[in-house]
Order: C-alpha cells, then structure tokens, then sequence
C-alpha cells in the first residue's frame, strides 16, 4: 500500500508542477503579446508622426510631443515650440519619409523607437533628400505615449530610393 501511495503523490506533485509550468508559459506569452501590440502601437504611432509632418499638422504634433521634448537636427537642437513653428511656417518641410525598418525597446515607462529612412524635406527653399537614423523616445504618462525627443542622425549608406516623389 506504501509504494501506491508514494506513487498517487509522486503523480500529483507531478501534475502540479506541470499546472504551475503552464501558468508561467502562458502569463509570459500573455506579457510577450501585450507588449508586441505596445510596440506595434508606437511605430504606428511614428507612421502617423511622419505624416503629420508631412502635411504640417501642428495640431496633431502639439499633442504628440511632450511639453519637455528635445528634437536634434543635423543644424541644431531645440524644444517643443520651436520644432512646431519649424514645421509651421515650412522653415523644414518634412515632405516624406521612405521608412525601411522600425525597432522599439520598452523600459518601464519609455520607449526608445530606432527608424532607418531616406527623409525628402525642403529646407531653406532647397529638397534635399538624406538617409537618417532617427531616434524616438517616447514617454507614458496616465496611459498616453508623447514624445520626448527626436534625433536625427545621418547615415554613411547611399540613399535608397532615388526616386523624389
């Protein structure tokens, strides 16, 4: 009667563990798969960046970029309103960008999004096209991503797509 009942109890802390193992999958698939539909949700987020760019939607970028935010350029750096008056009165026109990767790095409350593009933009009159990395680190407040720096950092690489459309 001995050895049955060992093995019922060798039976049942084996089933256990096997229970808690699938637990554990199934919470870190849970946690794997919200945070793969949190970093799709931030470069659909830069994708609507880069169009409110594009058609010079000050409105929109006001409520994107945080009150504190940064943005870097290959001629200068400066804060939120002057980036918003920038785009504005068309001082850079940021026509399109050809994005050809996106990567996004969640830590805690920030997120640091890396985008390879070719940038058309029309700067003191002159359309220029120029590959870039662009750096964007996005900051969660009460629920809600805004951006708190944008960095351009141009590349050695030829420009991909030379067609200017």
């Amino acid at each position: 009667m001995n050895a049955i009942k060992i093995s019922i109890l060798g039976f049942y802390l084996l089933l256990m563990s096997v229970q808690g193992s699938l637990a554990q999958t199934k919470k870190a698939s849970t946690s794997a798969q919200s945070s793969t539909n949190e970093e799709q949700a931030l470069i659909t987020l830069s994708k609507d960046k880069w169009r409110w760019m594009a058609d010079k939607k000050v409105d929109s970028l006001a409520n994107l970029f945080h009150e504190k935010s940064m943005f870097v350029h290959m001629g200068g750096s400066w804060g939120k309103e002057q980036e918003l008056n920038v785009i504005k009165s068309g001082g850079i026109w940021y026509k399109k960008a050809d994005v050809y990767s996106a990567s996004v790095n969640i830590i805690g409350n920030t997120a640091i999004l890396l985008t390879d593009i070719d940038l058309l933009a029309v700067v003191g009159g002159n359309e220029v096209t120029n590959p870039f990395m662009v750096t964007e680190v996005y900051i969660k407040e009460n629920e809600k991503w805004t951006m708190g720096s944008l960095t351009f950092s141009k590349l050695a690489r030829p420009i991909k797509n030379n067609k200017q459309n």
